[in-house]
């Protein structure tokens, strides 16, 4: 975990992780990448690995018994010290890991719900030309859902398996480029999230139902809760 900061920029911490469990997977060389750029361009970064939030399949009577496992646990705190998440996710099957989906399932059950109001970037990495963008549009549907703001852009590195130099930085330098420029505009919507904007939101899991406090799952959230001013 470091600190960086560049002249002018208020702090902002960032939590990045590849949801990929194998070792020097490509999808974890990329989030390596987004990190060491959310440094240079003055955020803080807290790296996490998807080992860290690994869980066991939800099982319904499991939460009930034995309440949440400690990956879901750790997900959770380290959601709710951040004010934005980066995932590096590859595509399996045209969607996303089921590791990831899983953590995901199980952090939402905990109140307040942890990813509702925070910044969100999505990256994927794959030997393939379309760099496991398509797993990337499936992992937008349920953070939406709860209530995460999902950056617009999204990057999708191609055939990474020869993409990045030795130093670990993309090869191609307008891509390299590219990538920079992403983050830095990312930051700065953190940044103006945080800091500038005393925003209001509610977030409804299905809204538009009929109210039924029995089954409702609505909350209300301010900026000053999700990161102050």
């Amino acid at each position: 975990m470091s600190t960086y900061q560049t002249d002018g920029r208020h702090p902002v911490r960032v939590l990045v992780f590849a949801a990929s469990l194998r070792a020097q997977s490509l999808n974890d060389r990329l989030a390596s990448l987004a990190a060491t750029v959310a440094e240079e361009k003055g955020g803080t970064v807290d790296r996490a690995t998807m080992a860290d939030f690994d869980c066991p399949s939800y099982d319904h009577d499991v939460e009930a018994e034995a309440g949440q496992p400690d990956g879901a646990m750790r997900l959770r705190e380290r959601l709710v010290t951040a004010d934005a998440f980066v995932i590096a996710s590859p595509e399996y099957n045209a969607s996303m890991p089921g590791v990831l989906k899983n953590a995901i399932d199980w952090a939402s059950r905990f109140r307040p719900q942890p990813f509702n109001g925070r910044q969100a970037l999505l990256l994927s990495a794959s030997p393939s030309m379309a760099g496991g963008n398509r797993g990337l549009w499936a992992l937008r549907i349920p953070l939406e859902h709860l209530g995460a703001r999902v950056y617009p852009d999204m990057f999708s590195l191609a055939q990474a398996h020869e993409a990045f130099d030795a130093a670990g930085r993309i090869a191609n330098a307008t891509l390299q480029q590219r990538f920079e420029a992403t983050i830095e505009c990312f930051l700065d919507l953190v940044e103006a999230a945080k800091h500038y904007r005393p925003l209001k939101k509610q977030w409804v899991e299905y809204l538009g139902e009929r109210p039924d406090e029995r089954i409702d799952r609505v909350e209300h959230t301010s900026i000053e809760g999700v990161g102050g001013r």
